[in-house]
């Protein structure tokens, strides 16, 4: 491996060794290759999920720049033999994300964020800015029920800084440097901040504890060895992770419906569902709006792939090595849809989910059984509810004897696969129907700015966008 001496005349001169050992040789002296498009929805466990990160993002995340779950870890970095029985730490993560819980706990919140983002002094501005303003204000509302002054400036400011990291991605410029460095400083201070606000949310010293995400992992994980309250506090900030999304689906969006550069049949598809009762059950699984919003995540993919690690077989020194399982091309691909290039909501008519026959569908696949069983998990939060997972492993929640399943095949990539699936998936697709039923019901148009220099914002992994969309209010 290469010593930190070897890079220090190629780096910028702030680089110090310890950065550069720990972080700039590790990402370069690593590999990630592109996987198979899956046949069916789900990931072999033999592409684990344990420590399955870019390896500059360690030093984000623990203070030895390594993973030590003593310190707390998420089950976005768990592999599934670490995660209880059947899958139990996910859907203890789930059972906080539910669409039954965000019509009756979340919505008011992700309304007044709404109402905020396309407030008239708004009209004519770049939105991505004014987005940020108040994206980590819903944020630890929607996680701790802490907003505005309740949330002190360094904790708004690690979460800018690892939002930074994720846009620019490379360890070798002094941008990501900088930021990942702010992040070790604070994450101190984060982490006991955190901490005394779960304990907050366990004394019923917050406003409503049930509008918390915390408050179910509290009542459902049981302070159990599969989710510990080491571990709440940790999903409480890699969290940044998992909802970067949100802001690049947003932007994606507004250019799709985008008044004069946008895509024709979106727009259309847009006027179509909302003229025709957008929420009302018409037969299937999901409502004409589910499908919409379904079909742009397919589009924009704002999630571009599944991380794995991999078993080196052989190898004097092996490099550390992981898979990328790529979503855009799975949910493009012709094997599993006859039109997989055009944009078409009702495709999801008949497609499956993960509430059909498990049995049945693995005996059509070929297969001699379920790979992962279905194995509810009855929840202890007080809802007669419980968590269970598909043929394939997606879990998905069934409340009051009613199944709010999610789309169960290989061509619906955008959220992953099978029992790595996202767990926060039907949270985001509510926030984004929540998005355009605004969007509709106030006549708003977006539309390309006419700027010389927009703000390069960043929004998700690799992913920095010019913030050049702006909104005006219809009549």
């Amino acid at each position: 491996m290469s010593t930190p001496n070897a890079w220090a005349g190629l780096l910028p001169p702030a680089f110090d060794p310890d950065y550069i050992e720990r972080a700039v040789v590790p990402y370069l002296s690593s590999s990630e290759y592109v996987g198979e498009r899956p046949a069916l929805p789900m990931i072999d466990l033999a592409l684990s999920k344990e420590n399955a990160a870019p390896p500059h993002f360690w030093g984000m995340l623990y203070d030895g720049w390594a993973p030590d779950p003593k310190e707390g870890t998420t089950v976005f970095i768990t592999g599934y033999d670490q995660r209880g029985p059947d899958n139990e730490r996910k859907k203890i993560y789930a059972s906080a994300t539910t669409p039954d819980l965000y019509a009756a706990k979340y919505a008011p919140k992700v309304h007044g964020f709404l109402a905020r983002l396309f407030a008239g002094t708004n009209a004519g501005k770049p939105l991505m800015h004014e987005y940020y303003q108040n994206y980590f204000d819903l944020y630890w509302d929607l996680h701790l029920g802490v907003t505005g002054e309740a949330v002190p400036p360094e904790v708004r400011t690690i979460g800018t800084s690892f939002t930074a990291v994720l846009g620019h991605w490379y360890p070798t410029e002094d941008i990501v440097r900088e930021n990942i460095m702010r992040v070790r400083e604070l994450r101190p201070r984060l982490k006991e901040w955190i901490d005394r606000r779960v304990q907050a949310v366990i004394d019923g010293d917050v406003q409503d504890p049930e509008g918390t995400f915390v408050h179910y992992w509290l009542k459902n994980g049981q302070g159990g060895e599969h989710f510990r309250r080491e571990d709440i506090v940790f999903e409480c900030f890699h969290n940044f992770l998992a909802f970067s999304q949100w802001g690049n689906m947003l932007y994606h969006t507004m250019a799709l419906l985008d008044a004069g550069h946008g895509d024709p049949a979106v727009r259309s598809w847009f006027e179509r569902t909302m003229t025709n009762g957008p929420d009302t059950a018409d037969g299937g699984a999901f409502t004409p709006l589910d499908r919409y919003v379904m079909e742009l995540f397919r589009t924009v993919s704002p999630n571009g792939g599944s991380l794995s690690t991999v078993s080196a077989e052989r190898g004097a020194d092996p490099r550390s090595g992981s898979v990328l399982t790529l979503h855009p091309s799975a949910s493009r691909d012709p094997r599993h849809w006859r039109n997989p290039e055009e944009f078409d909501p009702d495709r999801y008519r008949e497609a499956p989910t993960t509430a059909d026959d498990t049995e049945t569908r693995s005996r059509q696949a070929g297969l001699a059984r379920c790979p992962f069983p279905p194995a509810p998990f009855t929840v202890m939060d007080g809802r007669r509810a419980e968590m269970t997972n598909s043929a394939f492993g997606a879990v998905y929640g069934v409340v009051d004897g009613t199944a709010h399943p999610v789309c169960d095949t290989a061509g619906y990539a955008p959220f992953g696969f099978g029992y790595r699936r996202c767990g926060g998936e039907q949270l985001t697709t509510e926030f984004v129907k929540e998005f355009l039923r605004r969007v509709w019901s106030r006549g708003i148009e977006f539309t390309t700015l006419d700027l010389d220099h927009p703000e390069k914002l960043p929004v998700s992994p690799r992913t920095v966008i010019d913030d050049d969309i702006g909104f005006r209010q219809g009549p």
